[in-house]
């Protein structure tokens, strides 16, 4: 038995397919959603998704949203979303010491703010794109 998975982004949908389980970041940990899960709609927290499909598994960042289940079927909308394969490490290495340098040079609780969401963004598309190409490649589902 499966679950119908669609994440969806303002700007495109980033999967649609048949899964076993849903791993997501909730409010207060990790939500692991399987076949026939009671319904439900609750908030996400920025981190790592991840989708197994038999012995296969996809990792993802998302940076916060809304999941709803309904029916068997899973809906993720997230603010954004990135698949592993898609993170480029170095322009997130990057992204990362920019955040680093505005949170030394900030002069406004605003600008500390956007500094500190975007380091941490940074550093989770570090560490997933990593752990990918720790575990190697893959099959892609």
């Amino acid at each position: 038995m499966t679950l119908k998975l669609e994440i969806l982004t303002a700007e495109r949908q980033v999967y649609s397919g048949e899964v076993d389980i849903v791993i997501a970041p909730g409010e207060l940990g990790e939500l692991g959603i399987l076949p026939r899960h009671a319904s439900l709609l609750t908030p996400l927290q920025p981190g790592e998704l991840r989708i197994r499909k038999g012995n296969e598994e996809i990792t993802m960042t998302i940076t916060g949203g809304f999941m709803e289940m309904f029916q068997d079927t899973l809906t993720v909308l997230a603010d954004a979303a990135e698949r592993a394969e898609e993170i480029d490490i170095e322009r997130a290495q990057e992204a990362m010491r920019k955040a680093e340098e505005r949170i030394r040079t900030t002069t406004t609780d605003m600008d500390l703010s956007r500094a500190l969401a975007s380091l941490r963004r940074s550093r989770l598309r570090i560490k997933v794109a990593e752990r990918r190409r720790r575990r190697g490649a893959g099959p892609s589902i």
